[in-house]
């Protein structure tokens, strides 16, 4: 069924999303060059109905007239907040003002940002627990707690009857076409930059939550931004590597350079490490996609930065990377830093700085005044076999 852009994917189970194909920036930090969705799902129940999620402010009466094309709105029991970020519960005030009777479902955490961000009214909110259970009448919701993916009041939601988990930002990915998984070639391209965006930084907890849903009988994933997962398998493979942070023989080289001097000692190792059969993913800071960067961090065992020095201290573009690697906490063992200057050298030592106790071994650096001369050269094709020897010999 597919009106009015709904779409049944089981026996009364429907999405109702919306798809933002304009929207170009998340979090005012995260670029969106394929736009985004937001995946909101309605169950219809012999006894009762619940709305899975609702969607980004903006959205609300799109999401209002295609729950009326399947049932009145006002007929909602529940609304279930898997997750109290906007982009998903934006809409939970006018879904709540217009099904006067509904009861919003969220862990215990959730009730208190429904209250703080939504005025949701204390005694409209029901609270539940990991594992409980709300039957809507032959349709059974089960409530999964999965803190820390990525807000502390995260849960996922399982249909048991229909076999569908719907896990919230979980197994995600920011694209505004496309309504399952096997409709697009590059997916999981898609999925590895959203997880090196999102849930990167809480891999523990990813690993806790895969372990959480590990016996659950699992046809469909209905992730809440992205196309859905009616090959489960593909999505939940990739997810178990990168939660147990496996990674490639792979360098990420991220660098940014003013009179390129920097970037030819850059071109010199990453030339040196695709010599020694070192996968490269070569980044100019000065260009590239925030996005792009994080995806292959997911999957890098090395990180080369190369920063020169700006009034003592580094490039703030080569600043921002670093903070960036800190916050996301890849899964890279390695690091060389290369930089040059012109009257003052600064940046090595303030990009270590930055790193702080992110736990990495520095294979070396190299600080070069001026252009890098002959003998710079030499060190860096010594610096980057070492390295290439690293990445390969790491289990």
């Amino acid at each position: 069924m597919v009106e009015r852009n709904v779409v049944k994917l089981s026996e009364n189970v429907y999405w109702v999303g919306s798809r933002d194909w304009n929207r170009r920036l998340f979090d005012a930090l995260i670029p969106l060059p394929r736009g985004t969705s937001y995946n909101a799902y309605l169950v219809i129940g012999e006894k009762e109905n619940a709305l899975i999620d609702t969607v980004n402010p903006g959205f609300e009466k799109e999401l209002e007239e295609k729950i009326h094309a399947v049932i009145r709105p006002e007929t909602i029991d529940y609304v279930i907040m898997n997750h109290a970020e906007p982009d998903h519960a934006g809409a939970i005030p006018h879904i709540m003002k217009l099904a006067t009777k509904a009861k919003l479902i969220a862990t215990n955490r959730g009730a208190k940002m429904a209250q703080t961000f939504y005025a949701v009214p204390k005694d409209r909110i029901k609270v539940v627990g990991d594992n409980e259970t709300l039957s809507l009448g032959g349709k059974t919701l089960r409530f999964i707690e999965a803190p820390m993916l990525h807000w502390p009041e995260t849960m996922f939601t399982y249909l048991q009857e229909d076999k569908i988990l719907f896990p919230c930002d979980f197994f995600g990915a920011h694209l505004a076409g496309w309504l399952y998984d096997d409709e697009v070639e590059d997916l999981l391209v898609h999925a590895q930059r959203y997880w090196g965006e999102i849930m990167m930084p809480f891999r523990a907890m990813a690993q806790k939550a895969l372990e959480k849903i590990q016996g659950l009988d699992i046809k469909m994933i209905a992730p809440s931004h992205g196309p859905i997962h009616r090959n489960p398998e593909h999505i939940l493979d990739a997810y178990r590597r990168w939660a147990n942070g496996e990674t490639r023989q792979k360098a990420t080289i991220a660098y940014v350079s003013m009179w390129n001097s920097t970037e030819k000692m850059v071109k010199q190792i990453a030339e040196t490490l695709a010599a020694e059969d070192v996968e490269i993913a070569l980044h100019n800071l000065a260009i590239t996609d925030t996005g792009d960067l994080a995806k292959d961090l997911v999957d890098s065992k090395a990180l080369v930065l190369g920063a020169p020095t700006v009034l003592g201290v580094a490039h703030p573009l080569a600043v921002y990377a670093a903070y960036l690697v800190k916050a996301l906490r890849p899964p890279i063992k390695y690091v060389v830093l290369l930089s040059s200057y012109g009257w003052g050298g600064g940046a090595i030592k303030h990009v270590q700085e930055v790193l702080g106790q992110f736990k990495v071994e520095v294979v070396g650096a190299v600080d070069v005044n001026g252009p890098p001369t002959e003998e710079n050269t030499r060190k860096i094709v010594e610096m980057g076999k070492v390295l290439a020897k690293k990445i390969k010999e790491e289990a």
